[in-house]
């Protein structure tokens, strides 16, 4: 037990760090801040598996020997337990006045009636009757075993959730995605290529997740005058198992604190955003739509920045296209200020949609083989002159920006999108069961109290009986005294 205690220590001393610096697998980009704000400092703890605790050797270490010290702990007392439940209660002490409760009467019953009425108010004690060598008749009883049921149920479930949540962080996975609130883009759990960011557990590659698709046909969000949200709800469409096949569609109405459980999986709202749509009118008549979702940079007043990125359609030759891509980059402000020509947001709703943009146009890099960020350009190629602005507006609905070459970029309008992020976990179940275990076993631990009583009667001489009761707590005392007088008053029938 001192083991286990000194590692669960060790292991809550262990996820402090998990709590006080960045982690990885939640946001990378902070971890590479934080380690290129803090020198041979970051990348000292970087090595040392700071930045992923929960995946680290000497988390994983700590949480072994945690394991294996309680089943150590368990199997020996799991066995003294069975073997204590089957031994009968020990025989009545030679002298029960040098017991903490203590009381003698003589009685005017003989030792039948005595026994009979002592047995009837032990009822639901574990007793076993004897008869001593001079004649006397005992009984011994006992009661409060389920307290140590209670302490091996809590520490069995402990053991339990430890194995519960491994397996949780084996074969679960989180994943989040970026949905348009209009209906028009079906997200499939068809494995990982769907996903913005997805984290897969120690044993899943990806594949083989819960089939089901979803798609958003709504979203409604109320603001407080003080621009708090009051409501956000995205009015999903879904179908899972057998409706895959029947093309049936149910309905769900997704809150924040109220997850659609479909297939095994939980799906979750973890805010919104919106995503401006613009259209760019190449020289020769074509065109081209884009509502690239835009990040909010201010969480109050949701104003936002972004990149909506424009391939030039019609051009074959690689270096030529590369020349001519555009991207519209910039701010939006859901409810438009300005400040001079500086745009900002004063209410996070639709009410007055304003963007300040600046077109760049020549080389996106989005055709390298290398990833970028949606939400903004790669720097460099800017810096190289491969990417240059040629252009600078506010731009409220309709308004148009018209480029040197002839390129109209207009700006049509704001739609929003939902960030949901897709859970799977098959040991949550399990997770709660062991929960309500640990509790339960722990309240029992706690309330039920191990105690002893001996009854010994004696006939005499005179053809009374004498009765003498003795009494002790294995645990606290506390409340014993009421009860240890209540049962020798019922089975001497209350005269002394």
């Amino acid at each position: 037990m001192r083991t286990a205690l000194i590692l669960l220590f060790l292991l809550a001393l262990a996820a402090l760090p998990g709590a006080l610096l960045p982690q990885r697998t939640l946001n990378a980009n902070k971890v590479a801040d934080y380690i290129a704000e803090h020198g041979w400092w970051g990348r000292l703890l970087d090595q040392l598996q700071f930045y992923n605790v929960y995946a680290s050797v000497w988390f994983s270490a700590i949480y072994l020997l945690l394991m294996i010290s309680l089943v150590g702990c368990l199997l020996p007392r799991t066995f003294e337990y069975v073997k204590a439940l089957r031994t009968k209660p020990v025989i009545t002490p030679r002298n029960l006045s040098r017991m903490p409760h203590h009381s003698e009467s003589t009685v005017d019953k003989s030792a039948d009636e005595v026994v009979a009425q002592a047995t009837k108010a032990l009822s639901g004690w574990r007793k076993v009757e004897r008869e001593e060598e001079n004649g006397a008749r005992t009984i011994s009883a006992e009661r409060g075993y389920l307290r140590e049921t209670g302490n091996l149920v809590f520490h069995f479930a402990m053991l339990g959730l430890i194995i519960a949540l491994a397996v949780g962080k084996l074969y679960g996975y989180e994943g989040q995605v970026i949905v348009k609130a209009d209906g028009s883009q079906e997200f499939c759990n068809a494995g990982v290529l769907p996903y913005d960011s997805f984290q897969p557990g120690l044993l899943v590659d990806g594949t083989g997740g819960s089939p089901f698709c979803m798609k958003v046909k709504s979203f409604d969000v109320n603001f407080l005058d003080s621009g708090q949200p009051d409501l956000y709800r995205a009015n999903l469409e879904y179908q899972s198992g057998a409706d895959l096949q029947t093309g049936k569609w149910e309905s769900y109405g997704l809150e924040v604190n109220s997850p659609l459980r479909t297939e095994g999986d939980r799906i979750y709202l973890l805010g919104h955003g919106y995503a401006p749509v613009f259209t760019v009118t190449y020289p020769n008549g074509q065109k081209r739509t884009m509502d690239t979702q835009w990040r909010p940079t201010n969480q109050t007043t949701l104003l936002s920045e972004g990149a909506t990125k424009f391939d030039p359609p019609g051009i074959t030759n690689a270096e030529e296209r590369r020349t001519k891509q555009i991207a519209v980059t910039g701010l939006l402000a859901p409810t438009a200020r300005l400040h001079g020509s500086l745009l900002d947001s004063s209410f996070p709703d639709l009410r007055d949609p304003m963007v300040a943009v600046d077109v760049l146009r020549g080389d996106l890099g989005i055709d390298n083989g290398r990833g970028q960020s949606i939400f903004t350009v790669d720097q460099n190629l800017v810096d190289d002159g491969r990417l240059k602005k040629v252009a600078r507006e506010n731009l409220k609905p309709g308004g148009e920006i018209t480029l040197d070459d002839g390129t109209v970029v207009r700006f049509d309008g704001v739609k929003r999108w939902v960030y949901l992020q897709v859970s799977h976990d098959p040991a949550q179940v399990w997770v709660l069961v062991f929960a309500i275990a640990i509790i339960t076993g722990i309240g029992a631990s706690l309330i039920i109290k191990r105690r002893r009583l001996w009854v010994r009667v004696v006939p005499a001489a005179d053809g009374r009986t004498v009765v003498e009761v003795g009494g002790l707590a294995r645990t606290d005392q506390a409340g014993y005294g009421e009860e240890f007088e209540r049962l020798s008053g019922a089975v001497t029938g209350g005269k002394n």
